[in-house]
């Protein structure tokens, strides 16, 4: 809400009009001669009233115009329902608000709740001093580590004059499988491309993503013609890319340092590397077309396949892979097909994806971002807030 402009407040008309006797003080100027012994007119001019005079009030103005509600509010649904001067109790945990009188699963199987749950009960560590103390990431950091020294990321050398390295960190989450358990602990080592020099780091950088439109559509499609949606993961999917530019990056942490002005010369693309998501889509691009899947020219993402009556569709965002058709042998041919390039992952039908949740019926698939919202109102602590009926402006 935006605070009230304060003005310049008129006259108080409950103040009088007659001014205020003020205290004379005294002064250096000569003072008037006055006689010693005042006469009794000048006695009865000086002693005050009994009765002083009657105070004038204004009666406030108020405006004729009539009071019309914003036009932004036609865009939402406002309901007085709630009473907000009304202290709510608290519950036994201390919260006056708690979020739990306010979500319903009534409406969801005991299958997809029990997905709910075991998703919701894990949180992925924000930092890298967080994560060493768990064994579980611990080990994802080093088999990243080895992944990366094993397909030749970096060649570590003496940092050359007049070169600045880059700096990078540990991003971590945690892949689950259709039924909600946990699949794999997945800690990616990415670089801050932010510090990235143009003409000196990187050169082209334009790589298209899937957007939530085409996914929306996509499976719309599906569901109403009842094709098979499964998902796969593409691990360490940018080191597939080469660099062409000559990228200079700080040792990650957890990687034991071999001196002082030692750096890694970057051989392969890192994940947020400007330039790294073109290289990796150019590199699967080229591959999946070698299956005979064709790229569509409004979404670049989306790779179909169709021979006959059989329909097969392949959407990617970065390293998810969507996968759709009514031919299960088709997806298991072009599955074992990329599992012969790259290492990929099979999660299964379509459960998690891209931040959202997935159930699906005979009456369709239903979307939500359940996980995703309540991840933020925990990391800013609004967990227990109090709930409104419409949108804050």
């Amino acid at each position: 809400m935006h605070s009230p402009i304060t003005q310049d407040s008129p006259i108080n008309p409950t103040q009088p009009l007659s001014p205020q006797p003020t205290s004379s003080a005294p002064s250096d100027s000569p003072s008037l001669p006055f006689p010693a012994d005042p006469t009794p007119l000048d006695s009865a001019l000086l002693t005050p009233k009994s009765n002083p005079p009657t105070q004038l009030i204004l009666p406030s103005r108020q405006s004729l115009r009539p009071k019309q509600p914003k036009t932004w509010h036609q865009s939402y649904h406002m309901s007085n329902q709630v009473n907000h001067s009304a202290p709510a109790p608290r519950s036994a945990s201390g919260t006056r608000y708690p979020l739990s009188n306010f979500l319903s699963y009534s409406r969801l199987s005991s299958i997809h709740c029990a997905f709910l749950a075991n998703i919701t009960g894990h949180t992925a560590p924000s930092s890298y001093a967080q994560a060493i103390l768990d064994p579980n990431w611990q080990q994802a950091m080093n088999a990243e580590l080895e992944a990366l020294q094993h397909n030749n990321t970096w060649s570590m050398v003496p940092l050359p004059a007049g070169h600045k390295p880059i700096e990078c960190k540990w991003v971590y989450k945690i892949k689950y499988k259709s039924d909600g358990t946990i699949e794999r602990y997945k800690a990616r080592l990415v670089a801050k491309g932010y510090t990235q020099v143009e003409g000196v780091d990187y050169l082209e950088t334009f790589s298209p993503t899937a957007k939530l439109t085409t996914l929306r559509c996509l499976l719309t499609v599906a569901a109403a013609r009842n094709w098979f949606i499964h998902q796969l993961d593409v691990q360490n999917a940018f080191l597939h890319g080469d660099l062409h530019e000559e990228v200079y990056m700080e040792p990650p942490p957890g990687l034991r340092r071999q001196g002082e002005n030692i750096v890694c010369r970057l051989n392969k693309s890192l994940y947020c590397l400007k330039q790294g998501s073109r290289n990796w889509l150019s590199i699967f691009s080229d591959t999946i077309q070698k299956a005979g899947y064709h790229q569509s020219k409004a979404y670049y993402s989306l790779f179909t396949e169709a021979q006959g009556t059989s329909f097969t569709a392949v959407l990617i965002y970065v390293d998810d892979i969507l996968l759709t058709g009514n031919n299960l042998q088709e997806m298991e041919r072009l599955k074992t097909f990329l599992l012969n390039r790259f290492r990929i992952k099979d999660l299964g039908d379509l459960k998690y994806f891209l931040g959202i949740e997935f159930s699906r019926s005979k009456k369709g698939i239903f979307m939500s971002q359940r996980k995703y919202a309540l991840d933020i109102l925990q990391d800013s602590g609004l967990l227990g807030v109090r709930p409104d009926k419409f949108p804050m402006e």
